[in-house]
């Protein structure tokens, strides 16, 4: 495929968060310094005024814990006191893991949840705080510090590096028995665990965690049992409270993702994605086990749990999570009659606008299209991402994660700012209106599908001297000839707009980063390689990447600069019939097998919606050695989509046989 259609996805894979929504990790471990800097202020309160308050609170908890006959730690003391290698063990135990499970999660967080990280962050440094200021206003002494009440104490017992009271912390503060911070922590590790849905297994062993831990702050001495429970309320309330006051990173849609929004109208939905065909001749994959893979990769597919917001005619709407998400709508399954009962199926489903009242994506399990095998159509809003970032959304749900959807190919500063000059004055002396292509105006649509091999598909472009994107440009332009009559309204030339993308590396999967060449495609009458080759003549446009260049400063700069009333005039006026008469889009995709809830992916045949008065949209998705085709036509333009995907055969196989 043509280089300045490639683009890396492999980053945006690795990277699922939102884009923009993980804070500076420098701004982090200021954060934390500062935290630990608050902590050394309390520490530095004179202990002697402290100390027989904090011996009068131990002994006052201690009678309490007698009472109600909840004193345990004296047996559990004694029993560690005598045993040296558990002893050393409990003291390692206690000076190490709390502080390794807390510091593990807030990095994971940070990296693979961002949207998360926030709120865990912010709860956290409550906690601490709220912890602080107990020990500042109600110090309590640890019961290792009290022999006379028969405890032993472990720390200096066992001379463990590290440990509280060793010389390695003793300046640590010595009454700060309440809360137990140690309990605290790993009570707060185990709740941000259960909020994220994390592994099963990850929290069983947090769970044995946090009961070793009880053990250990007990058995040596370090705490009360009254200390661990006083920590609960500390992380209920501090989670509660975080909960509340953080608010909802929202991400303005930029200027390219109005543009969908703007463009899109009733006859004319702008919503792409796919058809993924799966191989279920041994393992039945239903709506359920979708559902179970969605709701596991959630976390990672911020758009999936999003839902935009409007705020008023000049502000763009923004995105905002989507509290519940109703699974029986944006995950179904039926039932279709064969091949073209599914094509009927996906048609219908396409001409459906997405609602905007939740998060803008779809997919319907179709059984019954072919024995042993199960489609299942995705469907994805234009305002959420590109072609190749909603393909990308799609095969993060997929195993193994794809390592290649393209290349990047970044310019220099200079080249950038020379390309952008020069398109602008190719872009300013190619504004014609198109000659039309016959159309209904409605929102039906036929939907049509085909599959080549790879290998040849490429062997008749290289053959020929010319691209992938060549010969399925030239593929439609000789299907509209042989489907399309002149007695019915062909034209000569057929305007399409050849979606290019400029995602730079590292971004995230959802943004557009897409703009469009136009180019006049020869319809009339000719020999297919004749066709094929003024065909790549006139898409060295696509190639030069000046036109593609400029095409993208105008769609972000207007974006940026223009009000978004004036904004969305301007997105209906460019992209409509008006300039163009259809899309084809030629787009890289995975090159290696991949599974979707265990089934085997067989095909992924494209869903390129319809410029608005455009009727045809055709593309095709390079996946493993298979090139697939997905075909959107407009009734008005021929009511048979499969004889034009009959006929996109036809012209390859001549091209092929020439």
């Amino acid at each position: 495929m043509g280089t300045q259609e490639a683009v890396t996805a492999r980053e945006a894979v690795a990277t699922p968060g939102v884009a923009g929504g993980r804070p500076r990790a420098r701004n982090e471990l200021l954060l934390g310094l500062a935290l630990f800097l608050t902590y050394s202020l309390v520490t530095m309160l004179p202990e002697q005024g402290r100390q027989q308050a904090a011996r009068d609170h131990g002994e006052s908890l201690y009678r309490l814990e007698r009472a109600l006959r909840l004193d345990v730690e004296p047996a559990l003391n004694t029993w560690l006191a005598h045993q040296p290698f558990w002893r050393v063990l409990a003291n390692y135990e206690y000076a190490i893991t709390y502080i390794a499970s807390a510091l593990a999660l807030l990095t994971w967080l940070f990296i693979r949840h961002p949207e998360r990280y926030r709120t865990a962050r912010n709860a956290f440094v409550m906690l601490n705080l709220g912890g602080l200021a107990c020990f500042a206003l109600f110090p309590v002494m640890p019961p290792r510090l009290m022999p006379d009440l028969g405890f032993v104490d472990t720390v200096t017992e066992g001379r463990t590096w590290g440990s509280w009271g060793s010389p390695m912390v003793e300046h640590a503060d010595r009454f700060a028995a309440v809360p137990s911070l140690h309990m605290a922590w790993t009570l707060w590790v185990g709740v941000e665990l259960a909020r994220v849905n994390a592994r099963r297994w990850v929290q069983w062993l947090n769970t044995a965690h946090i009961l070793v831990t009880l053990y250990v702050i007990l058995a040596t001495a370090n705490h009360f049992l009254l200390d661990a429970v006083a920590a609960v309320p500390f992380v209920v309330v501090s989670v509660y409270i975080a909960q509340r006051i953080t608010r909802p990173r929202t991400a303005r849609i930029q200027g390219p993702d109005a543009f969908f929004l703007a463009v899109e109208t009733p006859a004319a939905p702008q919503q792409a994605g796919g058809v993924i065909m799966l191989d279920t001749a041994r393992d039945d994959v239903g709506r359920d086990d979708l559902v179970r893979v969605i709701r596991e990769r959630l976390p990672g597919l911020p758009r999936f749990r999003q839902r935009l917001v409007r705020r008023g005619r000049w502000r763009r709407p923004v995105w905002r999570d989507h509290d519940e998400i109703d699974w029986e709508w944006h995950v179904a399954e039926r039932h279709v009659d064969g091949i073209a009962g599914l094509r009927a199926a996906v048609a219908e489903i396409q001409s459906e606008r997405l609602p905007l009242d939740r998060p803008p994506w779809r997919m319907v399990v179709m059984k019954g299209a072919e024995p042993g095998r199960t489609a299942v159509v995705y469907l994805m809003h234009h305002v959420v991402a590109d072609g190749v970032g909603i393909v990308a959304q799609a095969m993060y749900l997929m195993e193994p994660p794809p390592h290649n959807l393209g290349a990047a190919f970044p310019r220099r500063p200079l080249q950038k700012a020379l390309a952008t000059v020069v398109g602008l004055g190719q872009l300013a002396g190619a504004v014609t209106r198109p000659e039309r292509l016959p159309a209904g105006g409605t929102a039906d649509r036929r939907y049509g599908t085909m599959h080549l091999p790879l290998a040849e598909v490429r062997d008749v472009g290289v053959r020929h001297g010319a691209r992938v994107t060549d010969v399925v440009l030239c593929a439609a332009a000789g299907a509209l000839n042989r489907v399309v009559s002149e007695d019915d309204g062909r034209p000569d030339t057929c305007r399409v707009a050849v979606p290019l993308m400029m995602r730079p590396p590292g971004s995230a999967m959802v943004g557009n980063h897409t703009t469009a060449v136009m180019v006049d495609l020869p319809v009339g009458k000719m020999a297919e390689p004749d066709r094929l080759a003024l065909i790549a003549e006139r898409s060295r446009v696509l190639r030069s990447g000046t036109r593609a260049q400029a095409a993208w400063f105008v769609m972000w700069q207007a974006g940026r600069v223009m009000p978004a009333p004036l904004h969305a005039r301007f997105a209906r006026m460019s992209y409509s019939g008006r300039f163009l008469q259809g899309t084809v889009s030629s787009l890289p995709g995975p090159d290696r097998p991949l599974r979707l809830a265990g089934a085997p992916l067989t095909a992924v045949y494209p869903i390129v919606p319809l410029a608005p008065g455009a009727p045809l949209a055709i593309a095709a998705l390079g996946v493993d050695r298979e090139l697939c085709f997905g075909l959107s036509v407009d009734p008005g333009l021929t009511g048979d989509a499969d004889a034009f995907m009959d006929a996109v055969r036809d012209v390859i196989e001549e091209l092929r046989d020439s």
